[in-house]
Order: C-alpha cells, then structure tokens, then sequence
C-alpha cells in the first residue's frame, strides 16, 4: 500500500483545485501525510467531498484508514 498508487487515486484533479485554497496539497504525499487525520475526519464525516454524490465508500475510508494507521508509507 502506498500513496500514490492507493490514495492518490482516491483524490480527483476537481478535489485538489478546491482544497488548494484551503491549504490542503491534496495531490502532495507530504501535506497529505502531514493533514492525514483531518482529511479522514472531513472525508468520514461527509464533509469532504462536497457533493453527496461523490462521497466516499466505505471501502475508501478503510484504505486511507488503513494506510494512516501503517504509517503513511509513501
């Protein structure tokens, strides 16, 4: 497991444009791993991404669950 071939892919090249202006490098292994937490609590709780029709699987979320808990390997 790794970022850019299990999470990156999970980020789409709109999310990136609309997190940027928010300091959030969504597309960036580093600013990812260093904002890990905050991004699963904002992708858990729905509020991240924006549209209802574009929220997370729950199979997303215990991959980035999974990958934070093996220590973000790169």
């Amino acid at each position: 497991m790794g970022f850019a071939t299990d999470i990156r892919p999970m980020f789409r090249e709109v999310d990136v444009r609309h997190m940027q202006p928010h300091g959030y490098d969504l597309s960036n292994y580093v600013d990812v791993k260093q904002k890990a937490a905050a991004i699963y609590q904002a992708v858990a709780n729905g509020s991240m991404p924006p549209g209802p029709e574009d929220r997370w699987t729950p199979q997303m979320l215990e991959t980035f669950k999974a990958w934070m808990d093996a220590g973000c390997p790169e």
